[in-house]
């Protein structure tokens, strides 16, 4: 089996660049409709231009999402939409409605189709059935375990891959087939507009007597912890899976950055042999929710709290010779120590003291805190898309 792919979730043009340049071998993404993250800002038809520039110029691939479940009114344009991405050579059509499947094969068949997750590709004669069709990957069920995986890749050619989830929010529901948020708010999840209500707090009653579920931080009683897979790779690439799927495509740049760069530096040490503990350590520094392995060595179980993640402070975006620019995300004060993540390893974890800054109008500053606003970090140089981040404070 060939290298496996680190494959990272874009949900728009500034989070993809920065998946890329902290190690992704792949982007994933969606274009204005048909996706399930309708949350996202999305690609347009130039932004799907520009995606597929950015990765293929640093010779990575880019799939893109068609994975609602269809109604007759939304094939209408289908045709269309996907001549304009084989125009772009993109590299995979993630797919989770049979028919849409069905009608790529036949009429498209230059552009490889990917059964997305949200088909619930759970057993070997499932999978044998679209490898038949001719599809070129399966996104496995988030719901199977490390033998069912193997017996799966057993049954299919070499010719078909498998990816598979390692990292990030797991549904309630399975492999994310929910009504919660279509009958609460009626917005489907099944056609990518989800609230997310899972996640809420929420307060259980019983008959005339209220139960309260108490926590520092709310009781949310749907919301399992996040998968966690980055000490098991050598187990999942064994298994048969070419692709690590991490998810977050409405999380912000510093996720992004900080799980895939965590993954890429774990699977190349998984790779030749060496420990993960150090990258282990970095997913703790990103938002969770806590974490366990999901269901790859059985039922899941609930392996803690979410911990105590670092604040995004601002993402480098331009070096200069008299110190970085960066666009602020939380506030930062002249003074303060941060910590830069970066994908250069001579920058990852350095420890820096904010200087004094200026705004690009060359107004000096000792306090960033407009959300947004660019701010001169003066004789401090920094790699372009490298993040600041605050470690939390002990209590």
């Amino acid at each position: 089996m060939t290298k496996p792919e680190i494959l990272a979730p874009a949900g728009d043009m500034k989070r993809l660049d920065v998946a890329l340049e902290y190690g992704a071998d792949a982007v994933y993404l969606a274009g204005k409709r048909l996706g399930m993250r309708a949350a996202c800002k999305n690609f347009d038809y130039d932004d799907l231009k520009a995606a597929s520039l950015a990765a293929h110029s640093r010779h990575k691939k880019f799939y893109v999402t068609l994975n609602i479940f269809m109604n007759d009114s939304d094939f209408g344009g289908v045709d269309e939409y996907v001549d304009y991405l084989k125009s772009l050579h993109v590299d995979g059509l993630i797919v989770s409605d049979l028919g849409l499947i069905n009608h790529l094969l036949k009429k498209h068949s230059g552009v490889p189709v990917h059964v997305s997750t949200q088909a619930n590709v759970t057993n070997s004669g499932t999978a044998k059935m679209y490898a038949d069709m001719g599809v070129k990957r399966i996104v496995l069920a988030r719901e199977l375990d490390l033998n069912q995986i193997r017996k799966i890749r057993d049954c299919l050619p070499d010719s078909v891959e498998l990816e598979a989830f390692v990292h990030g929010a797991m549904c309630i529901s399975y492999s994310g087939r929910c009504l919660l948020s279509n009958y609460l708010t009626g917005r489907s999840a099944n056609r990518g507009e989800c609230n997310q209500a899972c996640r809420m707090m929420f307060k259980p009653e019983c008959s005339d007597e209220t139960l309260e579920f108490v926590q520092d931080d709310g009781t949310y009683i749907f919301g399992g912890n996040d998968l966690n897979m980055i000490e098991h790779l050598k187990e999942v690439w064994d298994a048969g899976v070419s692709s690590f799927k991490i998810e977050g495509r409405v999380k912000s740049e510093y996720y992004v950055a900080c799980i895939v760069n965590a993954y890429r530096k774990a699977l190349d040490a998984t790779l030749a042999g060496k420990p993960v503990d150090v990258y282990a350590n970095e997913t703790l520094k990103a938002p969770n929710r806590g974490f366990n392995t999901g269901f790859y060595y059985g039922q899941p179980k609930h392996d803690g709290n979410p911990q105590k993640y670092y604040d995004f402070c601002g993402i480098v975006m331009r070096d200069q010779n008299d110190g970085a620019v960066v666009e602020m995300r939380n506030r930062f004060k002249t003074g303060e120590s941060l910590e830069v993540l970066s994908p250069d390893d001579e920058y990852l974890n350095k420890i820096i003291e904010v200087p004094i800054m200026e705004y690009e109008d060359g107004e000096k500053i000792t306090d960033a805190k407009v959300p947004a606003k660019r701010v001169k970090l003066l004789g401090v140089r920094l790699p372009e898309l490298s993040i600041l981040r605050r470690p939390p404070k002990r209590q």
